[in-house]
């Protein structure tokens, strides 16, 4: 295991320039997702950790030890590919076996370190078949086994389910997920789906346009979004985001947005008449009895079985809520919505930046 830091990181190609200045440190046996929309440069990051791309600028340490100059096969990482990047001629058994061949490590050593990520992976009836013999799923834990025996100081993974189909994907990241709280390995792992990034990581690094947005736990990110993109990122449905401004002070601050007066949470910053955008998640609107709260117009009603998604319309807004159960609203209806102000976001809008405590 290994602690990894990246120290002012920068990518250009040519005069474009494709990572910014980029720096955290990811601590030893920390399973750190990097998360972001596509061109976001995550897996440009990446690939210059595995030495698969020169760095423009900046540092990368591994252990302490700067590992700029150093080859991918010095770096002491294993890198699991969205393609899996199998040998199709050479079985399950020889596929993970590879690398340490190319080694010249001890045979015995190394039919003992496949056998075990076999174990681990329950792959043990499958060392003998061929790539092409295996499911998706099947080949995506080959590609695993094949990083296990390497026994590294660092996992890398490329958006490794990503070809994979929905129930799949599933079960796929918490086999990861049960594969490094068993190993405790570092791990570093890139995808742009944030449902991935929420479920499996310890922390999330929020890049976009070649930026760290923030840096948290999946709750920290979820809870308290530090700006307007992280705030619409993470999250599924995505947070309702209204533009707006502040009205009122201190105790009687409201947002007036989309014709209605939102409540927002105590000790708000920022001045009466300042332009804003009001946030408030889907899971945290709820129906209000007997006429109070905020009206709104009932568009669509989908029953998912344990929740009720409804698209609502507020003045000029749509808005998504998520009612845990069943409900009996239906299309055209009027509703009244209950919103509890300890859970609204407020962000400035011509920063982005959240102004709610």
């Amino acid at each position: 295991m290994a602690t990894v830091s990246f120290r002012k990181i920068e990518k250009a190609y040519g005069k474009v320039k494709v990572i910014h200045g980029i720096g955290f440190d990811i601590a030893d046996g920390e399973f750190v997702v990097l998360v972001g929309p596509s061109g976001c440069g995550k897996s440009t990051l990446l690939r210059m950790l595995a030495g698969l791309e020169e760095i423009s600028g900046g540092e990368i340490l591994i252990d302490s030890k700067v590992v700029n100059e150093l080859e991918s096969k010095d770096r002491d990482i294993a890198m699991v590919f969205q393609s899996y990047a199998l040998y199709p001629h050479m079985t399950v058994r020889d596929n993970m076996a590879f690398s340490l061949k190319l080694r010249r490590a001890d045979p015995k050593l190394t039919d003992e370190r496949v056998n075990d990520a076999a174990r681990i992976l329950n792959l043990d009836a499958l060392l003998d078949r061929f790539p092409r013999e295996l499911s998706g799923g099947q080949r995506q834990r080959v590609a695993m086994g094949r990083a296990i025996v390497r026994d590294p100081k660092v996992f890398l993974f490329d958006e490794p389910l990503s070809n994979l189909d929905a129930k799949l994907r599933v079960a796929m990241r918490a086999e990861i997920k049960a594969l490094h709280q068993r190993l405790k390995t570092t791990t570093v792992y890139v995808t742009h789906d944030q449902i991935e990034a929420m479920t499996m990581a310890d922390r999330i690094v929020v890049m976009h346009d070649g930026i760290v947005e923030q840096i948290g736990t999946p709750l920290e990110l979820y809870d308290r979004p530090g700006n307007l993109f992280v705030a619409q990122f993470i999250g599924s449905p995505a947070m309702n985001v209204i533009a707006g401004t502040l009205r009122g002070a201190n105790a009687s601050t409201v947002v007036e947005a989309a014709d209605t007066r939102w409540p927002v949470p105590p000790q708000i910053g920022g001045a009466a008449g300042r332009s804003v955008h009001y946030g408030i998640r889907p899971g945290d609107i709820h129906l209000a009895p007997n006429g109070q709260g905020i009206a709104a117009k009932v568009i669509v009603v989908e029953p998912t079985g344990a929740e009720t998604e409804l698209l609502l319309q507020v003045g000029d807004a749509q808005l998504i809520a998520v009612i845990h159960g069943r409900t009996a609203a239906q299309p055209d209806e009027t509703v009244h919505l209950a919103i509890d102000p300890a859970k609204a976001h407020v962000f400035d809008s011509a920063s982005g930046k959240r102004l709610s405590q």
